[in-house]
């Protein structure tokens, strides 16, 4: 919505009160006016806090059912902050600092929220990317010794796709692919790439294929070392990544 608050103090002052949250996910889930989700009918009577009841049918509808607020013990002022906490950091947020910021007294509470929000958050049949997309892989796993870059042991390969926004990152995607072959590269950015889009990458023969294959292919950097003189915006996922896990 337009008017949702953009800083701390708004946000405190937006949602003080939990009939201010109700309210604002009233909006949110019938931003025309109620109309019940069995007969369509639009008008209700209200029968409890949260709870509406057809005029028509007679059937009794939650404003949390099917959402990930449903059956939840935990105040909608509550489930806000974590949600505000979640997306306004840059560098995520681990449960346990959220649970010391919002004084909750059950780690577990917290780490289940965060797990659904987590998973509420992946859009199911997302689409593609596309215009200028940045493409480069990314290790990840503990320090091993031996092979550094790509053919090293131990260590999960995932590719980063990244869409270029005027020298910004936009839309981001990962896929983990099982090594740094043509063939598992060509096919990770085709599930997430859409063809006659801009892949730039660095100049290792596992991208060779991918002008054959209706994208046009642009090598952005000279050497094909993993880890170094990263593209720009897969840069900036790789180092969230990094970041992220050092705190964890």
């Amino acid at each position: 919505m337009e008017d949702y608050p953009k800083t701390l103090l708004e946000f405190e002052k937006c949602f003080a009160t939990e009939e201010a949250c109700r309210e604002y996910l009233y909006q949110i889930r019938w931003p025309n006016g109620f109309a019940c989700p069995f007969c369509g009918h639009r008008k209700y009577w209200g029968s409890s806090i949260g709870q509406y009841r057809c005029s028509n049918c007679e059937r009794r509808i939650s404003l949390t059912a099917g959402t990930i607020f449903q059956d939840s013990r935990i105040p909608l002022q509550i489930w806000f902050r974590v949600i505000w906490q979640l997306v306004s950091q840059k560098h995520g947020i681990s449960a346990l600092g959220l649970q010391r910021v919002l004084g909750i007294k059950r780690y577990e509470t917290v780490w289940t929220m965060l797990h659904k929000l987590r998973f509420a958050m992946i859009r199911p049949g997302r689409d593609h990317l596309a215009g200028t997309v940045e493409v480069d892989e990314i290790y990840i796993g503990g320090r091993h010794s031996g092979k550094r870059g790509r053919g090293a042991k131990g260590k999960t390969l995932v590719v980063i796709a990244v869409e270029d926004k005027s020298k910004r990152p936009g839309r981001i995607r990962l896929n983990k692919v099982k090594d740094a072959s043509g063939q598992s590269l060509i096919q990770a950015v085709k599930e997430c790439v859409e063809p006659k889009s801009e892949v730039c990458t660095d100049d290792w023969g596992g991208y060779n294929q991918l002008s054959s294959c209706d994208y046009k292919h642009t090598v952005i950097r000279k050497t094909a070392d993993v880890g170094e003189n990263l593209l720009p915006s897969a840069n900036i996922v790789a180092s969230l990544h990094y970041f992220v896990k050092k705190r964890l």
